[in-house]
């Protein structure tokens, strides 16, 4: 009897060994992971973005699986989504690019011929060797174009998914809040697959099981439908939730619940990694898409804010809609390390360009730069990039407005009307004090330097039309 159940256990193990056997010979080339997280606010996990401040992590959400993850890497206190929408964010991880040079194009309906060709990251590492496979799970929303995942050169994709395809928003049987009818109201479903966490770590693993098997090096991006509404949990997720106390600014147990399932599935992925061999050669990059919600049907307002200590919140140019979690690891990347310097999605091409060998010049147009040297150097140094300030446009169908980081100085500007702030962001994080008055050779300066841009690009600075949410 104990023979027979050795031998069991050796064929059970067997598929597993020779996985990791297969990644022990693979190629140098570095493999790449993006995992994208939807609407999770800056302070929407229960990992502290500044460490020692514990107002920069949630008071009533526990996410260990990407507290683990951030240990074994770095955290960017000052990480940014390219912009505080979902669509607009999507293209720009693709293509390095501010959405003020695609998006909100003065041409809008011209830009998508060219965007269908530029260098994006599934052209640039097939360049940097043929043998690379890469795979897009989850929500792409690119909207209006039908721009595909398959025609920006992924081999394997779930399609050009938007929000209805995150298990049915508002369609799912499920207990509702009250009031709260119809899609992205906060209605509450509870699921076996909730944002289809579940199957989409599933689908990622097998894919990379497939590539260890080959040999192959690749580029894997899971884009999660949570944590957006509606609102979706786990009957476990949501029995953890039960009995914990409320928080002074996140309240809301479904919330919670949703935010958990998440984490656990950025748990079992990473897992997936570890058991296949792959921490030695793959980075790991993790970032929202925007900031946080303003508000949640349901939650209860305690005067903090969902997003506090930041101000604003997805949909603006102020902190809480534009900085997000960020986290990366990989070799050479010290496990427990914190940076302070300001990073985008938009580095992640310039970035994996170095890291696989990519040979040719970036193009010009190409607004991020590679965060090599500040991964290798315990957080600290500079982001080299075509220009030394971030860039955030919004225009079109959202209220146009604009940002610039440029050190630790952030102007906002509201086309509109003209008005300027100027944020001091290593005295203020808040945005409390509107610098401008008390520094206008300084915001005349950021000011000139962020119109000479947007004229530059050919970006709109209006408004024509009513947005949907993303």
């Amino acid at each position: 009897m104990k023979s027979r159940i050795l031998t069991f256990l050796v064929l059970l193990l067997t598929p597993l060994t020779a996985l990791q056997a297969a990644a022990a010979a693979k190629s140098s080339k570095p493999n790449f992971i993006v995992i994208l997280s939807d609407d999770q606010s800056w302070v929407g996990t229960s990992q502290r973005m500044i460490p020692g401040n514990p107002e920069t992590a949630s008071d009533y959400f526990r996410t260990p699986a990407i507290e683990r993850l951030a240990a074994q890497g770095m955290v960017f206190s000052s990480g940014y989504s390219p912009a505080p929408f979902c669509c607009p964010t999507r293209r720009s991880l693709q293509v390095a690019q501010t959405p003020a040079r695609h998006e909100y194009q003065a041409d809008r309906e011209g830009w998508p011929a060219v965007y269908r060709q530029q260098l994006n990251i599934p052209r640039m590492l097939k360049a940097a060797d043929a043998r690379y496979r890469t795979a897009h799970f989850g929500k792409w929303d690119h909207r209006y174009d039908k721009v595909t995942p398959a025609e920006q050169g992924y081999d394997v994709s779930d399609g050009p998914t938007g929000n209805a395809d995150g298990n049915g928003l508002g369609s799912a049987d499920g207990g509702g809040l009250a009031g709260a009818v119809g899609s992205k109201t906060g209605k509450t479903s509870e699921l076996k697959d909730p944002k289809l966490t579940s199957s989409l770590t599933e689908r990622a693993s097998a894919f990379m099981e497939e590539q260890v098997r080959e040999g192959r090096p690749f580029y894997l991006q899971v884009s999660h439908y949570a944590v957006h509404l509606d609102i979706q949990y786990s009957a476990a997720a949501r029995e953890r939730v039960k009995a914990r106390a409320a928080g002074k600014k996140h309240t809301l147990p479904e919330f919670a619940a949703m935010t958990e399932d998440l984490d656990a599935a950025v748990g079992r992925l990473m897992e997936k990694v570890r058991a296949l061999g792959l921490l030695e050669n793959t980075y790991v990059f993790y970032l929202s898409d925007n900031g946080g919600r303003s508000s949640l049907p349901g939650s209860k307002d305690l005067g903090l804010g969902l997003n506090h200590p930041l101000r604003g919140a997805k949909s603006n140019m102020y902190e809480g809609g534009i900085r997000v979690p960020f986290f990366v690891v990989g070799p050479g990347v010290k496990a427990g390390s914190v940076s302070a310097v300001p990073v985008t999605g938009l580095d992640f091409l310039p970035t994996m360009a170095e890291l696989a060998g990519y040979r040719p010049a970036l193009p010009a147009t190409i607004d991020g730069g590679s965060l090599t040297s500040v991964l290798r150097n315990a957080g600290v140094g500079e982001v080299k990039r075509e220009r030394p300030y971030l860039i955030f446009h919004q225009a079109v169908d959202r209220n146009a407005q604009s940002a610039l980081r440029w050190g630790n100085l952030k102007l906002v500007k509201t086309w509109k009307t003209g008005k300027l702030e100027l944020f001091d962001l290593a005295n203020d994080l808040s945005e409390a004090s509107d610098l401008s008055a008390k520094m206008p050779e300084k915001t005349k300066e950021l000011d000139q330097v962020l119109t000479a841009f947007i004229t530059e690009v050919k970006a709109t600075t209006v408004q024509t039309k009513t947005g949907k949410d993303e």
